[in-house]
Formats: C-alpha cells, structure tokens, sequence
C-alpha cells in the first residue's frame, strides 16, 4: 500500500484557527463591547457586531470539518473526497469573486488537494 501524506484536513484546521485568531485580534472592541454588555441577547442591529461574531462562529465549523476530513485521509478508501472537493472548489472560486482581498484564496489547496484524491 502507497503511503498518503496527510495534510488536507490540517490545513483546514490551521484556517480554523488563523480565522478565529484574525476574528478576535480585529474585533477585540467589538468582542469587548458584547462582553461588557453581558453577552446574553447582545448581538443586535449593529452590522459589525453581527459581522464579529458570524466570524467567529464559523472557525468552529470550519476546524470540525478540516478534523473529519483528517480522520478520512488516514482510511485506504476516502468516498466523497471529489465531491467535497468540488463543492469546496466552487464556494471557494464564490468567495474569491465576491471578496478578492480575503483569505477564500487558503481554501484552494485544499479544495484541489480533495478533487485529487
């Protein structure tokens, strides 16, 4: 049996995690505005906060995805892998059109990497 190198889902975990670092480091006053009004109900009408806190969420998502695909990287036979490839690919291609200046370009790799395998 040929060994895989195993990176695509550490990839995406480490996106996690830079997303969720650059969501805290850029919206620390916003962050520190929802804790001081105590958290509970306070994302409102303000579009930044919603923005923030949107942000946030979606690194915990986004580490859970790039650990399963991890766990299916480490089986002989990844059923699925092209189709999340290519729906990755396409969310992927989505973002970059629509936010050029963003980090959708760090999902390529991985996008590409699951249409391979």
């Amino acid at each position: 049996m040929k060994s895989r190198k195993i990176w695509i889902g550490r990839w995406i975990v480490g996106v996690a995690l830079a997303h969720t670092l650059f969501g805290l480091v850029v919206g620390a006053k916003v962050l520190a505005d929802v804790y001081a009004r105590g958290i509970y109900n306070t994302v409102d009408a303000n579009p930044m906060t919603g923005l923030v806190v949107w942000f946030l969420l979606f690194g915990a998502p986004l580490a859970l995805l790039g650990m399963a695909v991890t766990t299916l990287e480490r089986q002989d036979h990844f059923p699925g892998a092209r189709s999340l490839g290519v729906g990755a690919l396409l969310l992927t291609v989505t973002g970059v059109v629509l936010m050029p200046v963003s980090g959708f370009w760090l999902a390529f790799p991985p996008a590409i990497g699951l249409m391979r395998r």
